[in-house]
């Protein structure tokens, strides 16, 4: 169950994984339902030395950060339909 942030509710904490050998990990069941992760999409994978890393949809973030394609060195922003 994810904990949620006691001034924000959009912030939560869906727990902790481990990194395989293979340096995967796997997404809590919880986060991809309340984030709308589904098989096959692409995550963009953002790294703080810090802070740490973030994920965030692809398609979602190039929709609404105005340039980021550009930036990122050629991924296609999504096609409205």
């Amino acid at each position: 169950m994810a904990h949620t942030h006691p001034k924000d509710p959009n912030r939560r904490f869906y727990g902790t994984v481990t990194v395989s050998d293979r340096g995967q990990v796997a997404i809590p069941a919880e986060a991809r339902r309340d984030l709308g992760i589904e098989v096959g999409d692409k995550l963009l994978v953002f790294g703080d030395l810090t802070f740490g890393l973030a994920l965030g949809r692809a398609d979602d973030l190039l929709a609404n950060i105005p340039g980021l394609a550009r930036v990122l060195g050629g991924l296609e922003p999504p096609v409205d339909e």
